[in-house]
């Protein structure tokens, strides 16, 4: 078994020479803003992935198992109402 895998890993070794190393010059010419412009949008894909997790937190979350609960719920409050309604309490 274990020479199976030294003999794909060398298959794939050769492969990955021949392809990296017997390619044609591309004769193309990047000038300095588009590493800017690679750099902004690799940036920019990391931050949505950021907020899509942080948004979607407690549903991955509680798919893989983790707490039973559900997601934590935050008290809306209605500053205009309640604080009426906390003034007219008597002290």
């Amino acid at each position: 078994m274990d020479t199976n895998r030294m003999k794909k890993r060398d298959v794939l070794a050769v492969v990955a020479v021949a392809a990296f190393g017997f390619a044609q010059p591309a004769f193309a010419y990047l000038d300095p803003s588009t590493g800017s412009m690679i750099l902004s949008a690799v940036l920019g894909i990391l931050a949505s992935l950021g907020l899509a997790l942080k948004t979607y937190w407690y549903r991955i979350k509680n798919f893989f198992g983790g707490n039973k609960q559900a997601e934590p719920e935050v008290k809306a409050r209605n500053t205009v109402q309640e604080t009426r309604e906390e003034s007219d309490k008597p002290q």
